[in-house]
């Protein structure tokens, strides 16, 4: 429907996404069953990852931003390939290490973070405007049929095989998403030129400078980073709590975040219908709304089956929701991101994802080391609720498909200083 190369990008993010999920949470895995590590050195390991990163690619906004697209992104892939292959090795070596994995950690992140806002930008350039949210939509559906078939499909091969096998088959999957990429016939459009007048530290900042002269983006900048931030620092909490302290088995575990994901795939499957009939803004208000409350049954969930159907009701909501919310919000900030700042933008947003989540990980890390693992998922499902104030309830926002220019530089002082 949206051509052949679209579906060469779809095969792509399809093999990559099952690989990520089929390894959810490995590193965790193998840092409890493998290296018998404590809860905060657990949560240590997104820490890690994520703040290195997030320091390390601050300079890759403008360097994604002026350099060809699509190599970036099979580049990625191949140092993701490499450097998680090391991780299998030296575990049938006898020869992992706690440093290792956060190393590897960090890598994947760097990569992480360029593929982001390399790849956002090449859609835009391949998909026209008005079929942007089609392209979302069909990532987004095909993300949670992963989300629900990986989790279950790596606990039962963690628990045949042991817990390297999904970094394995994770590995390999950048590598079928490096050979899809290559597939793609069409022109790359020529990426943008420096402004010889701009300083290095100015094409550094001038994806935050877009972002904060916006307060539509500013609104679901704030959005994005403390909802995922909160969201991901129970993640490996609950890791934590449902191998270590309740006796959950990795299939059970697998189980518990993949049944509930099976909504998420309805969810995106009927994102773009729902955004037709009642339009991006009540869909984006409404869904970002419904999908807070689903971490707050996390903190009750207790052994066995009543507890596995407590994790399964408590995310379905967030899962659905979500499914909903992100094709509807991913499109919006492609159309507010500016045609010469993409990538630049989507490389600081992802810049300040990862140092909300490395930040709220850190602390309910610490949380849990000062009173217990429950405690905190609790505290944090009550913070989530609140982030509903966030969303931009207030700001008018039209429907158009197409992208709106970026604000000129004379512009963007004056935007900024009026809020």
């Amino acid at each position: 429907m949206l051509g052949r190369d679209f579906a060469w990008l779809w095969r792509a993010f399809a093999v990559s996404s099952l690989g990520t999920w089929l390894a959810l949470d490995a590193f965790p895995l193998i840092a409890v069953l493998a290296l018998h590590v404590s809860a905060a050195e657990v949560s240590l390991i997104a820490v890690a990852g994520g703040a290195a990163a997030a320091l390390v690619a601050v300079p890759l906004g403008p360097w994604v931003e002026f350099r060809a697209k699509r190599r970036l992104m099979v580049r990625a892939d191949l140092v993701r390939f490499g450097v998680l292959m090391t991780v299998p090795a030296a575990y049938l070596a006898g020869a992992l290490t706690y440093v290792q994995l956060l190393v590897v950690a960090m890598v994947v992140a760097v990569s992480d973070i360029v593929f982001a806002g390399a790849s956002g930008a090449h859609l835009k350039a391949l998909v026209p405007g008005e079929r942007l949210g089609d392209a979302n939509g069909s990532f987004e559906s095909v993300s949670w049929l992963s989300t629900a078939v990986g989790p279950p499909a790596g606990g039962a091969l963690i628990g045949v095989f042991g817990p390297a096998v999904t970094v394995v088959l994770n590995a390999l999957s950048f590598l079928g998403s490096a050979l899809a990429i290559g597939r793609i016939k069409a022109p790359e459009p020529a990426p943008p030129e420096r402004r010889a007048e701009a300083t290095r530290w100015a094409e550094i900042a001038e994806g935050w400078r877009v972002i904060a002269a916006s307060r539509e983006l500013r609104r679901l900048f704030a959005t994005s980073v403390s909802v995922g931030g909160l969201i991901m620092a129970v993640a490996p909490l609950m890791t934590y709590r449902m191998i270590h302290d309740l006796g959950f088995s990795p299939l059970e575990y697998g189980l518990s975040i993949g049944v509930p994901c099976l909504g998420g795939v309805l969810g995106g499957r009927i994102s773009r219908p729902l955004v037709a009939r009642f339009g991006l803004r009540r869909v984006l208000l409404v869904s970002g709304a419904a999908r807070l409350p689903g971490v707050l049954g996390l903190a009750f969930v207790r052994p066995g089956l009543p507890g596995l159907l407590i994790v399964m009701v408590s995310q379905l909501a967030l899962i659905a929701g979500s499914a909903v919310f992100t094709p509807a919000f991913a499109t919006r900030r492609l159309q507010l991101a500016g045609e010469r700042t993409t990538a630049r933008v989507l490389t600081a947003w992802k810049i300040g994802s990862q140092i909300g989540i490395a930040s709220c990980t850190l602390v309910w890390a610490a949380l849990a080391a000062a009173t217990d693992a429950r405690t905190a998922v609790l505290t944090a499902g009550v913070l989530l609720l609140a982030t509903v104030v966030l969303l931009p309830w207030r700001i008018p926002m039209d429907d158009r498909t197409e992208p709106p220019a970026a604000p000129a530089p004379e512009r963007r002082e004056a935007e900024v200083a009026s809020g």
